[in-house]
Order: C-alpha cells, then sequence, then structure tokens
C-alpha cells in the first residue's frame, strides 16, 4: 500500500481518490482527451472532495493534507489522467505562496475560496523570449501617478488553465534596473479581468486542460494586488513555491509511469506468443522489473522531498532530485510500456500512446532537467561547505 505510512485519516482521503480515479476517470480519459475536452465534470467531483483545498492550509481549508499526503493524491490523478493533477498544480503552489506570503487581507480574499474550488489559480512565470532565466522577464509593472495601480505590460506563455483561473500569480519586474536583478521582481495576483487571454497554445500531449498566452497591455492591477505589500519579493517567493512544485511534477510523473507500469503488467500476462504469456520472455521480463524499480525509486525520492517540507526543512536539493529522477523515470517507462505492448501501443485506441505524449512534459516543465541539474550541484556544494 503506498499510502501505508500516512495517518488513517490521510490514508482514506488517498483510498477514496484511487477509488474514485478507477471509477470515473480511467474509463473516460482517453475520449475526453482526444476530444480535447476541458473535464468539467470531473472538475466538479474534485471541488466535491475536497482535492482544491489539500495544500490549503487551516483555517481557510477544512481538507489540508500534509504534503507526503498532497504528493500521492496527486498521483493517483496522474495515473488516471495526468491532465488533472496539472489543474490542481499551479492551483496548490499559488496557495502556498499565499498561505507563506500574503497579507491578511489577500489570504482572506482567496484562500477560502480556493480551498472549496471556487477560484482555481494559475501560475504566470514563463515567457515567449525564455522561461528558465526567470530573473529576466520582461514583463514590467509600473506604478501608476496615484499609486493605487500597476499598468502592466508584457506577455506570459504556457500558462496552464488560464482560461478557467480566477487568480493568476503573474510574476513581474517592477524595478527593471535592480542589482542584483531578482531583486527587482515582484508577484502580483491578477484577475481575469485584468489580462487578455490571447491565444491557446497547441501542444503534444497534456491535452483538455489549456495552456494559453496571456497578453498585459497597459493592464491596470490594483497596488493591493502586489503579494505580501512589498516590491522586490517576488523572486525568492517564487523559488519558495516551486518547492511544492517540483514535488508536485515529480509525483505526476511517478502517476503516469504508474499507469503505464500497470498496463504492460496486464498486458504481459494476457498476451502470449510461442506458447506462453510474453512475461516469461527474458526480454519482456526484464523490461517489467526494471520498470517497476524505477517507478518505486521514483515515489521514494517524492515523499522523501515532501517529507523535508513538512518537516519545514529545505528541500530544493530534494525536490530537484525527485523531479529529475521521476520524470526520466517516467519517460523511460512510458517508451518501455510501448515496446512491451508492440504495434497496438502505438494506437491512439489504447492509454500508452497517451502516456508515451503525457511522459515528456515533466522533462521540460516547472524548470527543465538541465535547470535541476543545476540546483542539485549547487546544493550539493553549499551542503558540504556547510559541513
Amino acid at each position: 500500500m503506498r499510502a501505508r505510512e500516512l495517518p488513517e485519516d490521510e490514508r482514506t482521503i488517498v483510498e477514496a481518490v484511487a477509488h474514485w480515479v478507477d471509477r470515473e476517470v480511467r474509463p473516460h480519459a482517453g475520449r475526453l482527451e482526444r476530444a480535447q475536452e476541458y473535464p468539467t465534470a470531473l472538475i466538479e467531483q474534485m471541488k466535491e472532495m475536497g482535492v482544491f483545498g489539500l495544500a490549503v492550509p487551516a483555517p481557510w481549508s477544512e481538507s489540508a493534507v500534509s504534503t507526503r499526503c498532497f504528493a500521492l493524491v496527486t498521483e493517483e490523478l496522474a495515473r488516471g489522467w495526468m491532465s488533472l493533477a496539472g489543474a490542481v498544480g499551479g492551483h496548490s503552489v499559488v496557495a502556498q505562496l499565499l498561505a507563506r506570503f500574503g497579507t491578511p487581507e489577500q489570504k482572506d480574499q482567496w484562500l477560502l475560496r480556493m480551498a472549496t474550488g471556487e477560484v482555481r489559480a494559475a501560475m504566470a512565470l514563463t515567457e515567449p523570449s525564455g522561461g528558465s532565466d526567470l530573473q529576466d522577464i520582461r514583463t514590467r509593472a509600473v506604478r501608476s501617478e496615484e499609486g493605487t495601480a500597476y499598468v502592466v505590460d508584457g506577455t506570459k506563455t504556457w500558462i496552464t488553465n488560464a482560461r478557467h483561473a480566477g487568480l493568476i500569480a503573474t510574476l513581474v519586474k517592477t524595478d527593471p534596473e535592480a542589482q542584483p536583478r531578482h531583486a527587482g521582481i515582484s508577484i502580483l495576483l491578477v484577475e481575469p479581468s485584468q489580462v487578455e487571454v490571447s491565444r491557446d497554445l497547441p501542444k503534444l500531449g497534456y491535452r483538455g486542460v489549456e495552456s494559453c498566452e496571456l497578453a498585459f497591455a497597459g493592464s491596470r492591477v490594483p497596488a493591493t494586488a502586489l503579494l505580501g505589500g512589498e516590491e522586490g519579493r517576488g523572486f525568492a517567493q517564487f523559488m519558495a513555491g516551486l518547492e511544492l512544485g517540483r514535488v508536485q511534477v515529480a509525483a505526476r510523473a511517478v502517476g503516469v509511469a504508474q499507469a503505464a507500469l500497470d498496463d504492460a503488467l496486464a498486458y504481459a500476462q494476457q498476451r502470449a506468443t510461442f506458447g506462453k504469456p510474453i512475461w516469461e520472455h527474458q526480454s519482456v521480463g526484464n523490461l517489467l522489473a526494471d520498470m517497476a524499480t524505477k517507478v518505486h525509486a521514483a515515489r521514494l525520492l517524492v515523499l522523501d522531498a515532501a517529507a523535508g517540507i513538512d518537516a519545514g526543512r529545505r528541500s530544493d536539493l530534494e525536490a530537484g532530485m525527485a523531479k529529475l529522477y521521476a520524470s526520466e523515470a517516467c519517460m523511460q517507462v512510458a517508451l518501455d510500456a510501448m515496446r512491451i505492448h508492440g504495434a497496438i501501443g502505438y494506437s491512439a485506441e489504447i492509454d500508452i500512446e497517451r502516456y508515451f505524449r503525457d511522459a515528456p512534459l515533466m522533462i521540460v516543465g516547472e524548470g527543465t532537467n538541465e535547470i535541476q541539474r543545476n540546483v542539485i550541484v549547487r546544493r550539493l556544494i553549499e551542503r558540504a561547505r556547510e559541513g
């Protein structure tokens, strides 16, 4: 049992989501994904189950859980359809940002409605000119003459859930001349009426939940929407939030890999060649053994990083390791599942093909794996010097 180390109430939550995924998601995910249809009914059921409040702390949420429980719920959602986990990902990071850094007024304005799913949140970091170097963002926010608003100009891209978000945490430059560069970066809590969703972006996978481009052209955002009420804190705030974000992306990767492994195990017992089930052929059996080992190792890395967050420790090293390993393992497991299925695995009629298209997102999302390696080695050196 993957949730066996959790308290009983949290185990019950993970089990309930797993049963819901088997009953309501897996039978329909392929059809919804091929139609690129927004999963409105499933999102409503997730709201009823309290999924959007899992990462919102008390007293604003009645369904708040540990990061380990949140990670396992994310895994189960991704095991059914990775896009559902994506709908919760940015939302949960923004909830953590508000809970840690928001003013009392901002917390009261947003967190209760985010916990129920009435308001779902998105993050706006990436820009067309670059994604990994967040200090080089070009979106500018200038105080209006009367000082009551920011005038925002710029473009954000690859914003998940942008058309359905009631709140978009947006990284902006409030002081382009600041040195170091990160000292000039802030976060604005943008509402849909304050920005234009200029287009939806076509994608290889990760369908159903949209990814969009946002256009700010003299957009006016109230000065009270500055996260924490103080300029220049945004870069550090988002970096802290990305610890949870990377654990969430890693958990998504584990979920997709588990789904691919489950399907491959089932097929290898049903399909027979040369007079025996194909799992008995050493080449197939070895693939299954390696796949299962990778999934288990990835899950342990995710839970280790989540446990660090729960303990209040800085966990960017552990979160980076989990995201790096789990995403690469997911890609390999999805490919090996296709090998085991043979030609039928290449068909859009079964789920293996979808796993293979969804898997690359975790490699490039929430900071590319090349960036993860940079984070990991810097933290290794820092910890070595700290003794």
